[in-house]
């Protein structure tokens, strides 16, 4: 029985889980779970996997929560053997690391905390003698490819992209998109930020920066493909040109349960990959002028320090305002673009130092999308 807690469990990745957990309970239980302020579904959760451990983020939500749950019967809390990490956003670097600070084994579904830190993290997973495993389909494709072989003989990790949904449109017509064409996404069912941002292929840029630090591989080596239809997660080509690869439809609940279950893999009851149905697979080059943010990534993993915090936390914050309304769909890069190019980075020496920069780039962030959205004079 292995002991899970999930950080995020009324998002998508976390009610993922719940579902992998409710089909095989003689695997796992769920001693702990947080969320920032869906008191409905986390009673739902509560009710249904009695967690022993319940903690949500927006207090008047934790006090709505409390009083509907009074009474419930919870098992004694154990020991974790297993921290789901799902909370969007850079609020998942500090209990992410608190969990890897307290010796538990991490599966982490947000990039972003590897992005703020992923040197601090790796060292402190080294320190305490666990591990890290990926919960994002295109680096938990890219482990699994990369099992049983040497890191040495890597020549290129490939990461595939499905290119969102606004792939085909101009860039004049990018700048008229609405918030309801940028959420429709062709093959994934996402949180509306990670779908934002896999339309703007800022969800890339991110993962090129996660896939450096949990696979300790310098940039040079990480590419992008844009792979319209989703079925090769990601691709390792190796010194003598051999290339392996992980296949699969696109469901969130394979690499949720490899990492949950590693190195055994659970039976789940998902449609099997029939290629012959699918026929066609198609690759692109990734289009860096129509959808700079990309650039961007690279250009905050070359420059490296705080950078990769500065732009992850401009993008949470231009994605927010073009949620909101704002700012328009180009609006996202131009945001982090300037907050870039005010930062001066510096070294992560502490998590402090990312969380600085996080607490600056979100308020001068803020600063671009005010100019941005304010009428012409």
């Amino acid at each position: 029985m292995k002991r899970i807690v999930i950080l995020g469990s009324t998002g998508s990745i976390g009610t993922n889980t719940l579902d992998i957990i409710g089909k095989f309970t003689e695997k796992f239980q769920a001693v702990g779970l947080t969320a920032n302020d869906n008191v409905d579904k986390l009673e739902e959760q509560v009710r249904t996997f009695s967690p022993a451990v319940v903690a949500m983020a927006d207090q008047a939500a934790a006090e709505r929560l409390r009083a509907r749950c009074k009474g419930l019967k919870t098992a004694t809390l154990a020991e974790a053997d297993l921290v789901i990490s799902a909370i969007v956003g850079g609020a998942g670097l500090v209990p992410t690391l608190a969990a890897i600070t307290a010796g538990k084994f991490v599966a982490l579904a947000n990039k972003e905390p590897m992005v703020m830190a992923g040197r601090l993290m790796q060292e402190e997973a080294r320190k305490r003698g666990v591990r890290i495993f990926p919960v994002d389909s295109e680096h938990s494709a890219l482990f699994q490819s990369m099992e049983g072989h040497r890191v040495e003989d890597i020549r290129r990790l490939i990461l595939t992209a499905s290119g969102g949904p606004l792939w085909n449109l101009t860039k004049e017509q990018l700048r008229d998109v609405t918030v309801e064409q940028a959420l429709k996404h062709p093959n994934w069912k996402m949180g509306d930020k990670i779908t934002i941002d896999s339309a703007t292929l800022m969800n890339k840029g991110l993962e090129v920066v996660e896939a450096r630090w949990l696979f300790d591989i310098p940039a040079s080596k990480i590419e992008v493909v844009v792979h319209r239809e989703s079925i090769i997660h990601s691709l390792v080509e190796y010194a003598d040109r051999s290339v392996i690869a992980q296949l699969g439809l696109p469901d969130m609940r394979t690499p949720i349960a490899y990492a949950m279950n590693y190195p055994e893999r659970v039976p789940l009851d998902l449609p099997s990959l029939n290629l012959a149905q699918i026929g066609t697979l198609t690759f692109f080059n990734p289009d860096h002028d129509r959808f700079p943010c990309l650039t961007l990534g690279y250009d905050a993993l070359r420059i490296g320090g705080t950078m990769p915090a500065a732009m992850n936390a401009a993008n949470e914050v231009a994605v927010q305002a073009f949620l909101d309304r704002r700012i328009g769909f180009l609006g996202i890069a131009e945001t982090i673009r300037r907050t870039m190019d005010a930062h001066k980075p510096i070294e992560v020496s502490t998590v402090e130092d990312a969380l600085h920069t996080d607490a600056w780039a979100r308020a001068k962030a803020g600063d671009v999308v005010n100019s941005l959205s304010a009428p012409a004079r």
